[in-house]
């Protein structure tokens, strides 16, 4: 499992800007079948890095967090903001969306094992981006990229990492690239 920097797909849109940008598949999403996402730390030398995750471990580690403000699931969002995010993440809009922005830590597993140091588990706390991927995991996206610091990037890697098979779905494209999206699986 790796960052995500391999060779671009084609898009359905150009980002407004120069940044690449990822288009990640939506299943079970009538409104739209993809979202686009671009990085939030864009710049060289920002010390940050892209990362395909499982969204479904992200966002298990992500509810044990209890230091910071965790949502509730999205069927339990009222209807403005269901409405709310669905128009942001819209993929006809020009302005493309930034990915999550996460941090990740341990703690000691719960049981036996856990109190013993034997075994820990990951915890992810969002920096931004809460609301975007709870609500793709729900659209059906079974991967998506986040950002976070070069210094815990092999730890999220560890703890909620995509497949391999997930580098062939979701790889940046560039700005200026244009044509039908692709997406398996």
């Amino acid at each position: 499992m790796s960052t995500l920097m391999e060779s671009p797909i084609a898009s359905p849109a150009p980002s407004s800007g120069s940044e690449p940008f990822w288009t990640v598949p939506l299943h079970e999403h009538p409104p739209y079948g993809h979202v686009r996402l671009k990085r939030v730390f864009a710049a060289d030398g920002t010390r940050h890095q892209v990362v395909l995750v499982d969204a479904r471990k992200l966002i298990a580690c992500a509810d044990r967090d209890d230091t910071d403000y965790v949502l509730r699931p999205v069927q339990e969002w009222h209807q403005g903001k269901l409405r709310g995010i669905r128009e942001f993440l819209d993929p006809s809009n020009t302005r493309i969306p930034q990915m999550p922005y996460v941090t990740i830590t341990t703690r000691r597993a719960p049981g036996l094992l856990g109190l013993l140091r034997l075994e820990h588990e990951g915890v992810v706390a969002f920096r931004n981006g809460q609301h975007r991927a709870r609500y793709m995991m729900a659209a059906g996206a079974v991967w998506f990229p986040v950002e976070v610091h070069e210094r815990e990037a092999a730890l999220l890697r560890q703890y909620c990492g995509a497949s391999d098979d997930a580098r062939t779905t979701l790889r940046p494209t560039p700005a200026n690239a244009s044509g039908a999206a692709r997406s398996t699986g």
